[in-house]
């Protein structure tokens, strides 16, 4: 059974950053793809960064040069870190495993 746990959300001002992390408790996080999405009031879930079993990374546009992703393997966690947040940054950010696990989700809110 797949748990993906969410941790490090919170609530910051603009130009603050945060750090997430997502942490595995199945098996073989070494081959799948972990990805972080995002979904804001009233808007669609979308993809924020992923990052492959080959460490290929993909970003959203909107998070390119502020958000990085990585993985570690031997510990099962997949982070990433959001520097320069801006209000549009919050959201609930969820953790996604392969194609169809999903973490629970974790709240960032970027206010003044």
């Amino acid at each position: 059974q797949v748990q993906l746990v969410e941790s490090g959300g919170g609530s910051v001002q603009p130009g603050d950053s945060l750090r997430l992390s997502c942490a595995d408790s199945g098996s073989q996080f070494n081959i799948y793809t972990m990805g972080w999405y995002r979904q804001a009031p009233g808007k669609s879930r979308e993809l924020v960064a992923s990052i492959d079993s080959g460490y290929s990374i993909r970003y959203a546009d909107s998070v390119k040069g502020r958000f990085t992703i990585s993985r570690d393997n031997a510990k099962r966690t997949v982070d990433l870190q959001m520097d320069s947040l801006r209000p549009e940054d919050t959201a609930v950010y969820y953790c996604k495993k392969g194609l169809q696990w999903w973490g629970q989700g974790i709240q960032v809110t970027v206010s003044s």
